[in-house]
């Protein structure tokens, strides 16, 4: 296994065991995630060994030649089918192996692996991986033969990382050649981004465009000036990644203005492309995409990405390879094996929509792409743009570009596809291909870390000593019962058909200073607070927790009117405390959730209108305290749910009978007269949390012991079979 950065010379190793095999007369396969990877390394073994055949979903050239390059989807394809070529494979090498953490992708690696023939040679080409030794270990245990490691993470040319921020006028660099990030310069840089504005956006088929297509009427945009002054600086050529294949066009025609080739070099572009778009026919050649991106290609502008022609991608892979494209937009795809490396590459964003959500790239991403900056020997150094339009944090922007690569875990899933082809084979056998997967082997390998961390947590356990540890319990169990009826009661009190008509502005308030999600309260006691009720609305959407909640219980925030502590983190983040009335803090309006309402009281007082000046808030706070005092011996009463707020629920009445016998209990309770009962309790709590979590480790370490979806394979099976 070879595990290095770009243009580090890993496919020397592979030339290498393609020479030995041609050689000895024997086959060998070379296998890539993608076309564009294949297609590139049939033509440069081609060259070198003549021997070479090509295998991919779009074409296939001499599928009987001694050495095959191919997708690992043929591959695995092959491997199912049986055929003969599987017995005359003596050395088999996977390029790109760290596609295998893949979501959609990687599993097809590790049905690859496990099924190769066992009498076969491996090589296996990655990018720096952290675990490296991990992988290395599981194909030896697989293919019971010895898997050695070449791991190196020197980059032969250095790189420069630049910021781009929008709006801005220049480069600011953020991390050198050295690997130094530079703080002052980077906070630099996000100063001079100029947010764009809603008018200054430019609104396209239907959509807002960024400046970074658009900008002000009558002005460059962005990419436009950037591209200008790499051009301008001798920067090029220059690969623009953008993580949208409607983008990466959008950006190539605001290129139309600018010129790169000189007369010569314009008519060799016209002379390749039209020899290579001879193959298609008349109707073919009319395509918008044919005939829109000669013109492009002419002034030395390319787009590749993977809706493209395939003899469209490879003709621009020619021609970028030839310095007859000066400036690429591409997708993220190019970034994968293909040998093309530039002096500069541009990041059009920072974020990045993953099939889920929108995120930052990671620290492995970015490497990735990055690597294709800096031409081996030709470039002292290369050079990363990063093109930014919103702020971004100094440790978001440190991980992205000082972070190390991502691990190589495993992606393993089932799918009827898999099933099918296993069930199909002569050999095929699902338990085995589980069993032998690399998702399992991470698993088997995790259990001696997670015994050590059980022992650990049961050694602090057994030191931990209570006194009368059964009585505590007993009281613990009390606690718990008690608070969580009290609390169902809140939900069933304070459910939006009972108390929105009481929420009234002026209405004094007991809140809970804490939220439900905190450490729990060790007392009977809740910890409260007053305060008068300035407003309330309904949110407009369920949260993901409320999602089971019938659609009249909808989530209702309060705006109150209560004593707090506001402070600020060190990102300039505001976050409130609430706190008792009586302690030292500052009046303000807080918004919290029906669930935090502790009880309504009957007493409602007048209130400012105007309670943005914190005079206005401090007297109508002191109003409150006033009412306190005034009701100090009986206190301030209540809104009684049965008879004032009408609530006739049977399951109300049951709790609320229920909470009375528990409080009559805690007096009687043996433990309750006890001094240090809180910190008992609280003991007792830890005590209990190590419990879980050491049961939530065994748990893990049971499942992990047995076969990786088992019962989903049971389940898929039975399935296929019901279906014939």
């Amino acid at each position: 296994m070879v595990s290095a950065h770009t243009s580090a010379g890993k496919t020397v190793v592979a030339s290498y065991a393609i020479a030995m095999s041609l050689r000895d007369k024997q086959r060998v396969i070379y296998t890539s995630p993608i076309k564009a990877l294949s297609n590139q390394k049939y033509r440069e073994f081609k060259e070198e060994f003549s021997d070479v055949g090509l295998m991919t979903g779009d074409v296939t050239i001499e599928p009987n030649a001694s050495c095959l390059v191919m997708t690992t989807e043929i591959w695995r394809s092959m491997q199912y089918k049986g055929s003969e070529i599987l017995r005359e494979v003596a050395w088999v090498i996977f390029d790109e192996v760290h596609y295998m953490r893949d979501r959609e992708r990687g599993v097809v690696w590790e049905e690859s692996i496990v099924m190769a023939p066992k009498n076969s040679n491996f090589v296996f080409l990655s990018a720096t991986v952290p675990n490296a030794k991990e992988f290395a270990d599981w194909v030896a245990k697989v293919h019971k033969k010895p898997c050695h490691i070449v791991y190196t993470d020197y980059r032969p040319t250095p790189l420069q990382h630049y910021i781009f921020p929008s709006g801005g006028k220049g480069l600011y660099l953020v991390v050198d050649e050295k690997g130094k990030f530079r703080e002052d310069s980077f906070q630099k840089s996000l100063n001079a981004l100029v947010p764009a504005n809603e008018s200054e956006k430019k609104k396209e088929n239907g959509k807002w465009q960024k400046g970074l297509v658009g900008g002000r009427p009558g002005e460059e945009s962005d990419i436009f000036k950037l591209v200008k002054m790499i051009i301008q600086r001798q920067y090029d050529p220059v690969i623009i990644f953008s993580f949208s294949k409607r983008e990466c066009e959008l950006l190539a025609m605001q290129m139309a203005k600018m010129d790169l080739n000189e007369d010569d070099e314009k008519v060799n572009i016209e002379t390749i492309f039209w020899s290579a778009m001879d193959i298609l026919s008349d109707d073919d050649k009319k395509l918008p995409q044919v005939s829109n991106m000669l013109p492009l290609l002419k002034r030395g502008i390319g787009v590749h990405h993977s809706g493209l022609l395939p003899i469209l991608k490879e003709v621009i892979e020619i021609l970028f390879q030839e310095g007859l494209i000066k400036c690429l937009f591409a997708t993220e795809t190019f970034s994968i094996g293909l040998n093309m490396p530039a002096k500069t590459v541009v990041f059009t964003n920072v974020r990045k929509f993953d099939g889920d959500k929108f995120r930052w790239i990671s620290s492995g991403e970015y490497i990735q792409m990055s690597g294709r900056a800096g031409r081996r020997g030709i470039d002292q150094r290369g050079i990363c743009i990063l093109m930014v339009d919103e702020k971004l944090e100094p440790s978001t922007a440190k991980m992205m570009l000082k972070g190390s690569a991502d691990s190589l875990n495993s992606a393993f899933h089932l799918s009827y596809n898999m099933l099918l082809n296993q069930m199909r084979s002569e050999d095929g056998n699902p338990e085995n291909l589980l069993r032998n997967s690399f998702y399992q082997f991470q698993s088997d390998r995790a259990i001696p870390d997670l015994e050590k961390q059980a022992k650990a947590l049961e050694e602090e356990r057994n030191s931990i000593v209570i006194e009368e540890e059964d009585s505590l319990d007993d009281y613990y169990h009390l606690l718990r019962e008690y608070q969580k009826l009290k609390k169902k009661i809140r939900d069933i009190v304070f459910s939006p058909r009972y108390c929105l008509p009481f929420l009234q502005p002026g209405r004094l308030v007991c809140i809970q200073c804490t939220g439900s999600d905190e450490t729990p309260a060790f007392n009977t006691k809740d910890q409260v607070t007053w305060g008068v009720i300035i407003n309330f609305e309904r949110l407009k959407g369920l949260s993901e927790d409320d999602s089971n909640r019938k659609p009249e219980d909808s989530n209702y925030i309060v705006d109150v009117l209560t004593r707090c502590i506001v402070s600020k983190d060190a990102v300039n983040k505001k976050s409130i405390k609430i706190i008792p009335l009586k302690e030292v803090g500052e009046p303000a309006v807080v918004s919290v959730p029906i669930t935090q309402i502790d009880s309504l009281s009957s007493v409602r007082i007048i209130i400012a209108k105007d309670l943005l000046s914190y005079e206005a808030r401090e007297n109508t706070l002191k109003k409150v305290s006033e009412v306190l005092s005034r009701f100090s011996k009986e206190g301030i009463p209540p809104l009684d749910p049965e008879e004032d707020m009408k609530v006739q629920s049977n399951d109300y009445k049951k709790k609320a009978r229920r909470v009375e016998a528990l409080e009559g209990l805690f007096d009687k309770h043996e433990v309750a007269k006890s001094p240090l009962i809180e910190q008992k309790l609280k003991v007792l709590h830890n005590k209990k949390e190590l419990k879980l979590k050491i049961k939530a480790i065994r748990e893990t370490m049971r499942t992990s012991t047995a076969l990786a979806f088992k019962d989903e394979l049971k389940a898929r099976k039975r399935v296929l079979r019901r279906l014939g």
